[in-house]
């Protein structure tokens, strides 16, 4: 079988969509002669700028008539005439674009709505060990391999040159913020770990602009002068060119973990009410994991964060001790 036109679609958010780049350089290395094309929700497409194995970004416009943008998302689907859609979300939204794609192939999770109409169908659970790239790999794994690929982002000599300002001494990077609370290391844990580091080189923090306050507040209380807020300064790719030559980078279980992997930059992973055995670990050749030495009973507290600790004391957040995880 050769495929001449393929789109894959993961509309989720930026770490998902780092990950299913694995399958990128699956079914490139597979069918190097397919156009293969990659749809995923606006706000993310950056991710995927000038990638070298990609013919066209769709991007999805979830806001402003998110509905009346999905039927014409579909049309212009209809209109490329693909002869394979790998779909790695399980809603049906993107359930519905791959059911009515016209495509000869139409590859998704057993859990989609839209599996009835899937010309193959793949069990999707989440098992200890198996990673998320694993679980993706098996939707292609008939028609490529079952060897795990890590996933990989493109940044451009645009972006490597516009952070090489940063790089003209050692440094370490550090990615304090998350969307969910009980996935974020305690600010007074990002101070601390600054203060224990057994490091002469530059510390950056990192992260969106609306991060900045928040590492403003971790470099005034961490107080070492060569700790430098670059929130908001750069866009992903630059942030990924960055990471990449850290002697270091800590992250929490989110989006900034997911950049260190498609890098294969030095990981340290900092998990508090989640767990790696969730599948969502660091996947870079030189990476740890950062966790609570105690067993805790209410520890995960479940696959994704919440915005508060449900017992109230965040210990799986708290007793991380900090000079277990030093440079």
């Amino acid at each position: 079988m050769t495929y001449g036109k393929i789109l894959i679609i993961q509309t989720a958010f930026i770490g998902d969509v780092i990950l299913a780049t694995s399958l990128i350089e699956k079914l490139h290395q597979y069918y190097p002669e397919a156009k293969i094309d990659f749809l995923l929700r606006k706000g993310n497409e950056a991710l995927l700028n000038n990638h070298p194995k990609l013919g066209e970004v769709l991007v999805w416009d979830k806001k402003g008539g998110k509905y009346r943008n999905l039927f014409k998302l579909l049309g212009r689907i209809r209109k490329r005439n693909y002869d394979l859609v790998v779909n790695v979300q399980r809603f049906a939204n993107s359930g519905m674009l791959t059911a009515f794609s016209g495509a000869k192939e139409k590859i998704g999770f057993d859990k989609n709505p839209f599996a009835w109409s899937f010309t193959k169908k793949v069990s999707h659970t989440i098992e200890e060990g198996t990673h998320e790239v694993e679980r993706n790999n098996e939707l292609i794994k008939a028609i490529t391999d079952d060897q795990l690929q890590r996933p990989v982002l493109y940044p451009s000599t645009s972006d490597f040159e516009k952070v090489a300002a940063y790089k003209t001494e050692p440094f370490v990077c550090m990615a304090p913020a998350s969307v969910w609370f009980t996935k974020q290391f305690p600010k007074e844990k990002w101070v601390e770990l600054i203060q224990a580091l057994n490091f002469s080189g530059k510390i950056y923090l990192i992260g969106a602009p609306n991060d900045m306050v928040l590492c403003d507040e971790i470099i005034a209380q961490g107080g070492n002068s060569k700790a430098q807020n670059l929130c908001g300064k750069m866009n992903l790719l630059q942030s990924a060119a960055l990471m990449k030559d850290a002697v270091m980078n800590y992250v929490n279980d989110s989006a900034p973990m997911h950049l260190a992997s498609a890098m294969n930059a030095k990981t340290t992973a900092i998990y508090c009410s989640t767990v790696p055995e969730f599948g969502f670990g660091p996947l870079a050749e030189n990476a740890r994991i950062a966790e609570v030495s105690e067993k805790l009973d209410c520890r995960p507290c479940g696959l994704h964060g919440f915005k508060e600790c449900p017992k109230g004391h965040f210990k799986c957040g708290r007793d991380i001790d900090v000079n277990k995880i030093k440079y």
